[in-house]
């Protein structure tokens, strides 16, 4: 399947916030968790918590830029699928978890962790 050059330029940034968030003791645990409901980019641990993470990337930060881009609509649809992953992985017994963002303006990554 081909990718267009915005598809490509997210899975650079996806690459880029993967070997951040390894590099900074994190482990991978699935990348792209999808369902209708909606797309988790990475799901990493870090010790006993889950961290959903939304990798952005914008050029610039004009238009209130990559973090500002996660917006309450874009939250509402990473918790439902957060919960949809949480409930099929650990059914009613959940570890804790946290939403992070890896927001890129140019090559500067800024890692908001614990972001909503």
């Amino acid at each position: 399947m081909r990718r267009s050059q915005t598809q490509m330029r997210g899975d650079a940034a996806e690459e880029r916030a993967l070997a951040v968030l390894v590099g900074a003791g994190l482990s991978l645990v699935e990348r792209n968790a999808a369902s209708r409901l909606g797309e988790i980019d990475l799901v990493m641990r870090d010790g006993d918590a889950i961290v959903f993470v939304e990798v952005r990337a914008r050029a610039s930060d004009g238009f209130g830029g990559a973090a500002a881009s996660v917006d309450a609509a874009k939250r509402r649809r990473l918790q439902r699928e957060a919960q949809r992953w949480l409930n099929r992985r650990y059914g009613d017994r959940w570890p804790p978890c946290r939403f992070d963002v890896c927001a890129f303006e140019g090559s500067q990554l800024d890692w908001i962790r614990g972001a909503f």
